[in-house]
């Protein structure tokens, strides 16, 4: 009997919608710009600068809350969390607390996964705001760099952070829940998850009979299911050979695919919580709560349903299609151009993620536009294409640009459907296959064999029903 897996996440979300940090007026844009120039005496905690809360970045992270089903107090206020660390300008982070007379912005909120064939309800302890850290940069990897850069640029900008209970058993239900928290952010627009960064996670993970382990800082789906695998493998290795799991803190080295300690776990007394003695409390009135709830878009379970409703669509094809904003929008397109919403679906869910994969795209960062699938299935349904030749086509769509029609004339690829040049082909096919013809006679996989010759001598061009047809008459009259 295995063990039982005990997984809960803290996952980090940047309100990238924002143009200002948390607490300052710095722009938080810091990528790709210039180490420690979008810097003030405020976000580096310098004597004499007081910090002012965004009241933008308190409203996002209203709105997640109330998106993860969680209730809101009437009253919040945030706190300083005391430790040294390089990242960590002022050596504290402001940030909110559950104890001490304080209160998130969310708590005792759920939200509900599909895994596996299965509902599961995830529960969210809490939901609150806090700065984010700056940025190390190591030369080499964290364990044997000589020395560690630090880049503040990213000191201050807003971060809503959502702490699970331990409900997770497995990675796969992990990243499950990240993907599915990833698609509410970016519905209530206040989040862009394809930008590096925006989302980091940090996993608590304990097997019975095993201390629990913290692994920090894993940035992306992938790899979280990777870091969690690993972990779970590491300190079963442990319990079986009866050595003891060490409560501590680890790094995901994402290079090596390891784990690595950084140091002995903090409890919650370490960092010597207390009230943050600029910021006055924060009241939440029924006003405020009423205003943002009307502006509340429409999120993921709804659009779910709405797309089994609306479009007819299997439950299933709903909720993949809506585990993506980009990808639930890029359908709705396409169907509002070409109707069908079977046949988008099928396409985006098997040809074009399987492409995406491939690629390693996401369907934003792609070439291919909801224009360009319609297209090509008008294409398909004229008869000038096969779908054969529509699913080669579209690999070269998604990372080319090209329209179907450009790709098409360019390799000459248009459907075959004269039939007097078909049956030319199939008197070929039928003199070089004389052992295949005689099957064919009795055995439908032979007819199928020979259809797929007179397919390679057309370059998969010739209709397939006429190429069938012709076939089967020319069996016939023998």
């Amino acid at each position: 009997m295995s063990e039982k897996v005990v997984i809960g996440l803290e996952v980090h979300c940047q309100l990238t919608s924002l143009k200002t940090k948390l607490f300052c007026s710095c722009p938080s844009n810091y990528r790709g710009r210039e180490p420690n120039t979008l810097v003030c005496p405020t976000c580096l905690g310098l004597p004499g600068s007081l910090p002012v809360l965004n009241q933008k970045a308190l409203e996002y992270g209203l709105m997640v809350a109330l998106a993860l089903n969680c209730k809101i107090p009437k009253r919040t206020m945030f706190f300083r969390k005391n430790y040294f660390y390089p990242d960590m300008a002022k050596n504290f982070q402001i940030s909110m607390f559950d104890r001490a007379g304080g209160a998130p912005l969310g708590y005792d909120g759920y939200v509900t996964l599909a895994v596996g064939g299965t509902q599961k309800l995830v529960r969210i302890r809490r939901v609150h705001l806090e700065e984010d850290p700056g940025r190390l940069v190591y030369p080499g990897t964290i364990d044997t760099a000589p020395y560690t850069l630090v880049d503040y640029n990213r000191h201050g900008v807003a971060l809503v952070e959502v702490v699970t209970e331990p409900d997770f058993e497995s990675p796969k239900e992990a990243r499950a829940f990240l993907q599915k928290l990833r698609s509410i952010l970016e519905h209530l627009g206040v989040f862009d998850g394809g930008l590096e960064g925006a989302m980091r996670c940090d996993a608590n993970i304990s097997i019975a009979g095993g201390a629990r382990v913290e692994v920090k800082n894993i940035g992306s789906f992938k790899d979280v299911e990777r870091a969690l695998t690993f972990e779970i493998m590491r300190q079963k290795q442990l319990l079986a050979k009866k050595v003891a799991v060490v409560r501590e803190t680890r790094h995901w080295d994402g290079e090596r695919r390891i784990t690595v300690s950084l140091r002995t776990k903090e409890e919650e007394y370490d960092y010597r919580y207390f009230p943050e003695p600029d910021l006055v409390p924060v009241e939440i009135t029924e006003e405020m709560l009423d205003q943002i709830k009307a502006r509340l878009p429409e999120l993921p379970d709804a659009r779910q349903k709405r797309f089994v409703s609306q479009y007819g669509l299997p439950g299933y094809d709903a909720m993949v299609l809506t585990s993506d904003k980009a990808l639930a929008d890029f359908f709705e397109k396409a169907v509002a151009a070409y109707g069908k919403p079977k046949v988008v679906s099928n396409w985006l869910m098997s040809d074009v993620l399987r492409c995406l994969n491939e690629y390693n795209l996401e369907i934003w960062e792609s070439k291919l536009t909801p224009e360009h699938l319609v297209e090509m299935l008008k294409l398909i349904d004229e008869g000038v294409i096969s779908g054969k030749i529509a699913k080669n086509i579209l690999w070269d769509m998604v990372s080319s640009g090209k329209s179907p029609k450009q790709i098409v004339e360019e390799r000459g690829l248009t459907r075959i459907a004269d039939e007097e040049y078909l049956r030319k082909l199939v008197d070929e096919v039928f003199k070089e296959n004389p052992k295949a013809v005689e099957d064919a006679l009795s055995d439908e996989k032979a007819i199928h064999f020979l259809v797929g010759q007179l397919m390679k001598k057309t370059r998969g061009r010739a209709d397939p029903q006429l190429a069938n047809k012709i076939i089967r008459e020319k069996l016939a009259s023998k």
